[in-house]
């Protein structure tokens, strides 16, 4: 069954909250203020059962000037219109502007709701519908049916129930699978409960003990109780209006304005890329860098619009246009926006939102554009492709979802389609990470240059070291991504990945004549020395060379395998290694059990390197330390015993 949320819109005074009492029951003024002076400032609302059974809830919005952002947060995401205008005033003011504001919002089911019939007669009656009807023809509401009513008295509300249930059948269902989004009108604390919020489920669902992430402070939250039309469930679905009992924050944290999502599905941004059209009726233009009030779901935001294609939007007219906030919000794709001027404060346009987490554009680039016209234009399979092709990392399926406004299942069919037109690559494998063929080679193209400067300006390393160049050139490609592209390019034989030191295939360290002519020298050094190795300062000093330019010699020799790092200041040569060894085999042919103060004979040395020389043997299990004493690893004594090996 449907799960219907109705807006209701219509100038001050036009009987909106006393139309909703009649219908539902219930009193939606609640601040004293609005008892007082008899209008709505708040968003009120009320849950009831249309003729046949089916579950709505009426979203009552103020119809006063002052409180319009008050009806903005109310008007996004019902599923249709009762439009008031009173028989004794006709079209007014505001009126008008909440007719464009439901047009702004992409609301085309309603019902135009004549209200205060029993304070005129039939005759004028008959001239407010023609005149209502000849102003219609030019809003979304065109074609609406019109119902006269007394809230008063009742005549007129069997009728329209009877309408609202017909035009109900008519709305689409919102998508209850997919991610959750609930934003935020109302925020309170319940004794005994804490923390409530309020709002209409625009998509996915919502389940008790779900962790949902409230946006844009990203702050983790759990779902202790659930809420619909004042009853208790355990699961909330799209299109329902939902009180949810949030459990690890405090009222003070949240704001309305703010949402409650599924984690990680969202991102707050300072920018947007829309397609923005300025209304027919607007007596403004806007142009470039004008400041604007933006308003998206419950939130209102100041913002900065940025003329993409344009100096100056006339009333009527629509382009690409960036807007740039004063602090963070949270879109999605696709989601319907509407603007108001900054000061004097009046309804100016609304649009469509193209990419929620767009970079900073520069106007009148034509690339610019190109792009915005496939995000907002093309279909499914255009606009993955193109997001495959202009990325510079590869993208899940959950990515293309978030980017494009679609769901997982709508995107898995497109990528299985550009699998098979061989459009795009599978660089995972397990269906994980998606590149276009030609993003794949612009970030192979990165990747190789990447490695290529790496090897002049190391030309003595054997690659780069796979996770530091992931961090310092690829930072925003988690270290999972990063690794399945070097695996897809080393399956391809274009990326040698030896020991995670990255290469390009055919590379091999380059030895200038300087450096071959040090490496002799440090060779000498280091096989005079024998178990006594010189330190870095005093090869440096007797190469003539800083410390700098040494290390990468060192480095070089280690890959090699010429010298060993034992610990951070010394380096044995391999021949000492091996040497060492020799000389602990023949004494092991005799001895059980060796001390330091043995080693250090054996090795003709000082404390100072026989101690860390044994612990490296140690390590590399040749020998086995026995609290004091070291004796000859035995691998296969270690393995029948099941000893702690050192």
């Amino acid at each position: 069954m449907k799960r219907l949320i109705i807006g209701t819109a219509g100038h001050i005074d036009h009987g909106k909250t006393t139309l909703v009492k009649r219908l539902t029951g219930i009193e939606t003024d609640r601040l004293k203020e609005e008892k007082q002076r008899g209008i709505s400032i708040e968003l009120g609302f009320a849950p009831f059962n249309l003729p046949g059974g089916q579950k709505a809830a009426i979203v009552d919005v103020p119809g006063h000037e002052r409180f319009i952002r008050h009806m903005l947060a109310g008007a996004f995401g019902i599923d249709m219109v009762l439009f008031t205008i009173a028989a004794d005033e006709g079209v007014m003011p505001q009126t008008r502007e909440h007719a464009d504001i439901i047009e702004m919002l992409g609301v085309d089911k309603g019902i135009v709701v004549i209200t205060k019939m029993d304070m005129v007669d039939e005759e004028w009656l008959m001239l407010v519908e023609d005149e209502i009807r000849e102003y219609i023809d030019d809003t979304i509401l065109k074609g609406c049916p019109i119902v006269a009513v007394s809230a008063v008295t009742g005549e007129g509300i069997p009728e329209l129930l009877q309408t609202i249930e017909e035009v109900a059948s008519t709305v689409v269902e919102k998508p209850i699978v997919g991610q959750a989004r609930l934003p935020i009108d109302r925020v309170f604390t319940i004794a005994g409960f804490g923390t409530v919020v309020t709002g209409t489920l625009w998509s996915g669902q919502i389940h008790v003990g779900d962790i949902l992430e409230l946006m844009p402070t990203q702050k983790m939250v759990k779902v202790r109780t659930l809420h619909v039309h004042n009853e208790k469930v355990t699961t909330a679905f799209a299109g329902q209006r939902v009180a949810v009992n949030l459990q690890g924050i405090e009222v003070s944290e949240i704001k309305r304005g703010y949402l409650v999502a599924s984690r990680g599905y969202l991102v707050p941004s300072y920018r947007v890329d829309t397609k923005l059209r300025l209304l027919g009726s607007s007596s403004r233009t806007l142009k470039n860098w004008n400041r604007i009030r933006f308003h998206l779901g419950t939130d209102e935001t100041l913002g900065r619009v940025v003329l993409l294609d344009r100096d100056e939007l006339v009333p009527g007219e629509e382009a690409y246009v960036q807007i740039v906030m004063e602090k963070p919000v949270v879109a999605y794709k696709g989601d319907p926006f509407v603007i108001r001027y900054y000061s004097p404060v009046d309804t100016i346009g609304g649009g469509s939102i193209i990419d929620p987490n767009a970079p900073h554009q520069k106007r009148f680039k034509e690339e610019v554009l190109n792009d915005l016209a496939v995000k907002e234009e093309g279909s499914l399979y255009d606009v993955v492709l193109h997001e495959l092709e202009n990325t510079q990392e590869p993208l899940s399926v959950g990515e293309l979802a978030k980017r494009t406004g679609s769901s997982d299942q709508a995107i898995i069919e497109e990528i299985n389609q550009l699998l098979e037109d061989e459009k795009i690559v599978d660089i995972s494998g397990k269906g994980s990470y998606y590149l276009s063929s030609q993003g794949l080679e612009l970030i192979y193209e990165h990747i190789a240059n990447t490695i290529s400067r790496y090897q002049e300006k190391y030309p003595l390393r054997s690659g780069y070291p796979k996770e530091d160049m992931r961090s310092r050139s690829f930072s925003k490609i988690t270290p999972r991504v990063f690794n399945a592209m070097i695996k897809y390019f080393e399956d391809e034989g274009r990326i040698i990945n030896k020991t995670n030191l990255v290469s390009l295939p055919g590379y091999r360290p380059t030895l200038g004549e300087k450096e071959q002519q040090l490496i002799v020298k440090i060779r000498s050094l280091m096989k005079e020395a024998l178990f006594a190795p010189p330190g870095m300062e005093e090869i440096s000093a007797v190469c003539n060379l800083p410390e700098v330019g040494l290390n990468e010699i060192i480095a070089y020799l280690t890959e090699q395998g010429e010298l060993v790092k034992i610990n951070e200041s010394i380096y044995f040569s391999i021949a000492a290694i091996e040497r060492g060894k020799d000389l602990l085999n023949e004494y092991f042919t005799r001895e059980k059990e060796l001390t330091l103060a043995t080693a250090r004979d054996i090795f003709d040395t000082s404390r100072k390197y026989a101690l860390p020389l044994i612990e490296y043997y140690d390590r590399t299990h040749f020998t086995r330390r026995v609290g004091d004493i070291r004796v000859k690893y035995n691998p296969s004594r270690e393995k029948s015993t099941g000893e702690v090996v050192n």
